[in-house]
């Protein structure tokens, strides 16, 4: 029986007249507390007095997994989040609709595939055992911000293992195009109107030269791989690229496709994992007996094979696992409905935004005990895994979660094995800032030091 019989539904609760209007600046200022601030002073279910669209926060774990899962098929991607997110990612697997996007998953899947994840593991060792050098070869007693190396560490990664190209030489470049690019679509999402592109605004100016940085990366990537096969030259493993051109000779996607999920990938492969890391740093730095429970780990499991030795780290998984839960990566995930629903009881009409947040689900009390402090134990346990969402839930979960995983916790042991993090004041740390990610504001200056 459909949830409208089971019931009269009811008015949401959610802020009105005053409150509102004091809310609007928070909105633009840090669209995370808002939230918060609505949803433990309204409950699961809040209705905000917007009139196009109507919108709601859902934070209930039945109700999150109803608009992302159980009732998937009434919810779209056709959000204003969303629409300013492909200003740069185009029409790329995380924007796409669903239509384009049943077509473009099969392309890609094979990159995630297991063939292709067995070579994650080595690239990832090699990239984390060069940021440890890079690291160490800083000195004893030097403020180090870690966030840009994980950044240019991870852009590494991604070059390396879904382009079958070497990206150090403009890791800089790309990585600071990459977050200007964000910065300034997630604005453009967090006011009702905004300059048209073609308007030479500050921002516009900024997002151009960004764009045009990310669209000669790729144009390298391509002409890179383009030319290696037509040398008969192989990769080592499968690649996303080389999966796309081939895709685009069987006219499945044009080049413009292949710019939007190669830009996608380079965003979404390495800004990510970037910011899960440094998370965990600045955490560990703060909490220097994890960080030794971490480090004696993964020097117990020395002289295992790779692959066999991240069954050898359950304590670092879920040290990793608890920095996900408080800092996911995918901290907004908004869907517009296409028709009528009920969420736990509130009528939610057709063409409604639907905001849920996976950064407000991992801290619910009703479902985590103590949800704000930093306990990797609770990992080590059964947890609730359907309310565990870092990156998202549903069909479109994050095609690239397990590589953000072996990634982040090959280069998370690697580090805490040869390095001890400490911030040099005592340890507070950064304030956040809810862009695509949560990003650590001014970074994670911290000093590291070798391991004896």
């Amino acid at each position: 029986m459909p949830a409208h019989f089971l019931g009269t539904p009811a008015t949401a609760p959610g802020p009105l007249g005053p409150d509102m209007l004091q809310s609007f600046n928070l909105i633009r200022c840090d669209p995370l507390e808002f939230l918060f601030a609505n949803w433990r002073k309204y409950g699961d279910v809040v209705q905000f007095p917007l009139p196009r669209p109507p919108t709601y926060l859902v934070n209930s774990p039945t109700g999150v997994r109803q608009v992302l899962v159980g009732n998937a098929k009434n919810y779209s991607k056709a959000t204003i989040q969303y629409r300013a997110l492909s200003l740069v990612t185009g029409s790329g697997l995380l924007t796409a609709n669903t239509d384009l996007w049943r077509e473009r998953r099969p392309i890609i899947q094979p990159a995630f595939h297991q063939e292709a994840m067995d070579n994650l593991i080595p690239v990832s060792q090699q990239a984390a055992d060069r940021m440890a050098a890079e690291l160490d070869s800083n000195g004893a007693g030097v403020v180090t911000d870690v966030d840009q190396f994980m950044l240019s560490a991870a852009l590494e990664v991604v070059g390396e293992f879904l382009f079958g190209s070497d990206l150090s030489a403009d890791a800089q470049l790309i990585t600071e195009a990459t977050l200007q690019a964000l910065e300034v679509v997630i604005k453009r999402a967090r006011v009702p109107l905004s300059p048209p592109r073609k308007i030479p605004t500050p921002g516009n100016r900024v997002l151009k030269r960004s764009l045009d940085t990310l669209d000669s990366a790729v144009a390298s990537i391509v002409e890179s791989r383009t030319g290696a096969q037509s040398l008969g030259v192989t990769a080592s493993g499968v690649n996303l690229v080389d999966l796309l051109l081939a895709a685009s000779a069987n006219e499945q996607i044009d080049l413009e496709g292949i710019r939007d999920e190669v830009v996608t990938f380079i965003i979404a492969g390495h800004e990510t994992v970037a910011s899960a890391l440094s998370w965990s740093v600045a955490l560990l730095a703060t909490h220097p007996q994890v960080q030794e429970r971490v480090a004696a780990e993964v020097r117990a499991a020395r002289g295992e094979t790779l692959d066999s030795k991240l069954a050898q780290l359950p304590y670092t998984q879920a040290v990793f696992s608890e920095t996900l839960r408080l800092y996911p990566p995918a901290w907004l995930i908004t869907r517009k409905a296409l028709g009528p629903d009920c969420i736990d009881g509130h009528d939610i009409p057709a063409g409604a935004l639907v905001i849920t947040s996976p950064a407000l689900l991992h801290r619910h009390p009703e479902i985590w005990s103590d949800p704000d402090s930093f306990n990797p134990e609770r990992f080590l346990v059964p947890f609730p895994r359907e309310s565990f969402i870092p990156f998202g839930a549903g069909l479109r979960q994050c095609i690239g979660k397990d590589f953000a995983y072996v990634e982040g916790l090959i280069m998370l042991a690697s580090l805490c094995e040869r390095l001890k993090f400490e911030y040099p004041t005592g340890g507070i740390l950064p304030a956040s800032d809810p862009l695509v990610t949560i990003r650590p504001v001014g970074g994670v200056k911290v000093l590291a030091s070798r391991r004896v």
